[in-house]
């Protein structure tokens, strides 16, 4: 005889069992649409409440999202539509020639941001918002239809947990502008769908495709998700009370499906990997847990910190989840096994070991919760698993705030509780409440209940996105979006762009960190989690700047390294007033031309001799010639006294104002080398009113280097006198001062344009040059040896950081050509994958063909499997009667 239980509560009642098909291809398409609008609403709505693009004066481009993915959609838009300097393989935009096919899978290979192509350029941002909204309300779509395949219950329900779980408070937090993240986000779902069909033996070719999907538009999150994913298979297999022999082929299933998915993504998957083996170190912070009240703080709606677990899931699915383990109608198994992973994972948050393993075994650069997301989908979970059986009764109901009164009262004791945070967790409460005990009553107030619960989530996401829009603004950098400024700027580029002739570099004076994909042209400055490392130490030796730990490096705004490198115009504008640390600047915009060597040069034979410490004496070993005078250099502060060694080679300064004096020939031009100063510089007094310009340094060693700069022409006396005006404790090199002689840059540039290349074919993965007749020595292009190129069928030399050849034996012509390392490996495994992927296939078919019926022939499952594929879930999810007969 079956165990007696008490009869489900009206309200959220099972699915029928004998209808299950016909319900649930109804329900689905409803959850989706109703999750999916919930999300967009709620998103959309907290925007227009912070007043924030695209409904706004306020930027929504902070930190990344401005500095990065901007600019990286808006390289994707010209691939797109062919105005691309390069290709898949190889950017000649950035960082004077970089590898893209990492910086691809890393941020534009989800399917979505090919949407960006369907949009105007100078709508950019518009562009990267519609993906970031499509994204969110495609989570929420894929969680309301993965509730409704793990148990049968009411579509608005499944909707509304679909919802929460895409407006959870790492959505809306992080993810928001990290668009790539939201891949995760979509992963989750996704991949939770996947082990379902490998626990019911269906669709054994669909499920590796989709794996490979969420591995390739995002490797970093779908991993996570993968986590999450077998955890939730785990879940279901104890569940369900599969016998072993069940379990073990649901296992194999599985792990095939993960294998096979991974290895199609391999194409892109392995360069990825490899290129954050080839990247500049980022920052290099020990996990360090966050203090258990600022947890418990960010469940609630309204918080916001950068370096906390962003756990809000909105109160009424908070309150349903927290109910589970008092609802009786929910088997005891079942209560406690998803109870307690949800306790689990959360504990995982905040250990070491277990954060370590949901981070790849490396802490990330930033938010060390970036795995939240995961739990989010784990509590909309139990959440559903507490309704789908019948409403939770009174008790279960108040046990659920027996829980919730508690983390409400320890999130008190956090400073990250806002004026906010307690009225709107209090109003969703009460809804919600309301809602559950309405819903109790009967059929007819079911869509009184709905509304209630729903419309609390929606205005708890929606204020709890306003608050975390203005909090992001007032806590993180941030930039304007596409306007005047950029527009004037990207039409001068335009009109000044000689490429391959030589290069146009838009600009010292940057909007964003990645102004040469934003703007256009072939520039020196590339940020990316994947800046090789070749370019960011070849960059410090000539003397440039950087942010971001050496990850963003800057543009040198340089003659020598402008020969180097072949920058025949150089924009010059205004710094950005958009930035309140820049000083006001009424300059026009303006090119700067110079002749400059080709792209390819021939150099002496015999090996150079390897950079130093000194930037002047290191352009000059790349150039080739002597241009620079180095002299001694003394520093005094304002009252005479002089200035303490820190160090062997550097003064050390405080606060203050500081002269520093050398001797020069007259004529020159004098540079100021000073990376680890913040403040300013001026040539002469700082009162003198001799029209010098006063430059500003922001070296924050190590996270921010500041370059050398150019200060003024020497006098004719030869005395330099720098004025420095330090706002911060740093540093001054003792050979902090170079001083260029035009002329002499002049004939080095002359005998570079004699020898080097008469022309220059670029591709969009490599380079051939002709050289003229009688070339002997060293050919060397004028791009960093990245890992990758190769040049007459071997792999490149480095030249002081630069791609390398020796002048082959006809001296005619040399290519070379640049493929990603681990392209081929990649290309080879997921072919491998795509055999055994269409070797599986056939094999059903021919199963199909020839089995009996629909049995185990056909790869359909048992009958209860196939009962679940049409709608009903699980045995589980079907009425006690129906289950236990």
């Amino acid at each position: 005889m079956p165990t007696s239980r008490p009869r489900p509560r009206a309200g959220l009642l099972p699915l029928r069992a004998d209808r299950p098909g016909l319900h649930a291809d109804r329900s689905r398409p409803r959850a989706g649409a109703l999750a999916a609008l919930l999300a967009v609403v709620a998103v959309c709505a907290g925007d227009a409440l912070a007043r924030v693009f695209p409904f706004g004066h306020h930027t929504r481009s902070v930190n990344d999202l401005g500095n990065q993915f901007v600019p990286f959609h808006a390289r994707l838009w010209d691939l797109l539509h062919g105005d691309a300097d390069g290709g898949v393989l190889l950017n000649w935009s950035s960082g004077y020639g970089t590898s893209f096919l990492p910086d691809l899978g890393t941020y534009l290979t989800s399917p979505f941001a090919l949407l960006v192509g369907v949009f105007p350029r100078d709508r950019i941002d518009l562009a990267v918002y519609a993906v970031t909204v499509l994204k969110t309300a495609s989570a929420a779509a894929l969680m309301a239809l993965l509730l409704l395949t793990l148990r049968g219950g009411r579509w608005w329900a499944a909707g509304m947990l679909g919802g929460s779980y895409a407006l959870c408070g790492w959505s809306l937090a992080e993810a928001s502008y990290n668009p790539m993240w939201l891949d995760g986000l979509i992963a989750l779902p996704v991949l939770c769908l996947a082990a379902e069909w490998a626990r019911t033996g269906r669709r054994p070719v669909v499920a590796p495709l989709l794996v490979a999907v969420m591995w390739v538009a995002n490797f970093y999150t779908a991993y996570m998700a993968t986590l999450g994913a077998a955890l939730v298979l785990a879940a279901r297999l104890f569940t369900e009370r599969d016998d072993r022999r069940t379990a073990v082929r649901a296992l194999g299933r599985a792990a095939r499906t993960v294998v096979l998915g991974i290895g199609l993504s391999a194409p892109v998957l392995v360069p990825v990997y490899l290129g954050t083996k080839h990247a500049y170190p980022g920052w290099d912070r020990p996990f360090a847990a966050a203090g258990w009240s600022d947890v418990l703080a960010r469940l609630l709606p309204a918080t916001y910190t950068f370096f906390t677990p962003a756990l809000f899931i909105g109160t009424g699915t908070l309150l349903l989840a927290c109910a589970l383990v008092f609802q009786r109608a929910v088997p005891g198994r079942e209560r406690w096994t998803w109870a307690g992973l949800v306790a689990g994972v959360a504990l995982s948050l905040q250990w070491e070991p277990t954060h370590l393993l949901w981070h790849a075994f490396a802490t990330p650069n930033g938010s060390p919760y970036r795995q939240t997301f995961v739990l989010a989908g784990l509590v909309v979970i139990a959440a559903w698993v507490s309704v789908v059986h019948g409403l939770p009764d009174r008790r279960a109901l108040a046990g659920g705030c027996a829980v919730l009164a508690p983390v409400a009262a320890g999130a008190g004791f956090s400073a990250l509780i806002t004026q906010w945070t307690y009225p709107l967790f209090a109003v969703g409460l009460v809804a919600s409440l309301g809602a559950l005990l309405l819903a109790g009553r009967g059929r007819r107030w079911t869509v009184l209940a709905a509304v209630l619960l729903i419309g609390a989530q929606a205005g708890q996401a929606a204020a709890t996105t306003a608050f975390v829009d203005r909090a992001r603004l007032n806590r993180l950098d941030h930039y304007a979006p596409w306007g005047e400024r950029q527009q004037a700027q990207a039409d001068v580029v335009a009109g000044a762009d000689d490429w391959p002739r030589t290069r146009t570099d838009p600009g010292r004076e940057q909007t964003t960190t990645n102004d040469p994909l934003l703007l256009g042209g072939q520039g020196g400055a590339y940020y990316s989690s994947h800046t090789p490392a070749v370019l960011t130490d070849t960059m410090r030796a000539l003397g440039a700047g950087w942010t971001s730990n050496g990850r963003a490096v800057q543009s040198l705004d340089n003659p020598v390294t402008d020969a180097v490198f072949s920058v025949g115009a150089r924009v010059h504008r205004p710094r950005d007033p958009y930035q309140a640390w820049n000083a006001p600047d009424d300059r026009p915009v303006t090119v700067g031309r110079a002749p400059v060597p080709p792209l390819v040069t021939v150099r002496p034979p015999g090996a150079p001799v390897p950079y130093g410490r000194s930037p002047f004496r290191n352009q000059e070993k790349l150039l080739g010639s002597r241009v620079y005078t180095v002299p001694g250099t003394a520093l005094r502060a304002a009252g005479g006294g002089a200035v303490a060694d820190r160090g062997a080679d550097d003064y050390g300064v405080e606060r203050g104002t500081y002269t520093l004096t050398a001797t020069c020939p007259a004529g020159t031009e004098a540079y100021l080398w000073a990376p680890g100063l913040f403040g300013s510089a001026r040539l002469g007094t700082a009162r003198s009113g001799d029209g010098s310009e006063e430059v500003w340094f922001r070296g924050k060693l190590p996270a921010k280097r500041a370059p050398v700069q150019r200060l003024g022409t020497v006098g004719g006396d030869g005395a330099v006198r720098v004025t420095l005006v330090p706002t911060r404790a740093g540093t001054v090199p003792h050979g902090a001062v170079g001083c260029l002689d035009r002329p002499r840059l002049a004939s080095a540039v002359a005998e570079l344009r004699r020898t080097g290349a008469s022309a220059v074919h670029v591709t969009a993965d490599g380079i051939r040059a002709k050289l003229p007749a009688g070339s002997s020595g060293t050919v060397v292009l004028a791009a960093p040896r990245i890992a990758g190129w190769r040049c007459q069928g071997r792999p490149a030399d480095d030249y002081l950081g630069l791609v390398a050849v020796p002048v082959p034996a006809d001296g005619a012509t040399v290519s070379c050509t640049f493929r990603p390392p681990g392209l081929r490996a990649g290309l080879t495994a997921g072919a491998g994958s795509l055999a055994v992927l269409v070797a599986v296939g056939a094999v059903l078919a021919y199963r199909r063909r020839t089995g009996p019926g629909t049995g185990t022939g056909t790869g359909s499952g048992t009958g209860a499997e196939a009962e679940a594929e049409a709608g009903t879930g699980s045995r589980a999810g079907l009425p006690e009667a129906v289950r236990a007969s």
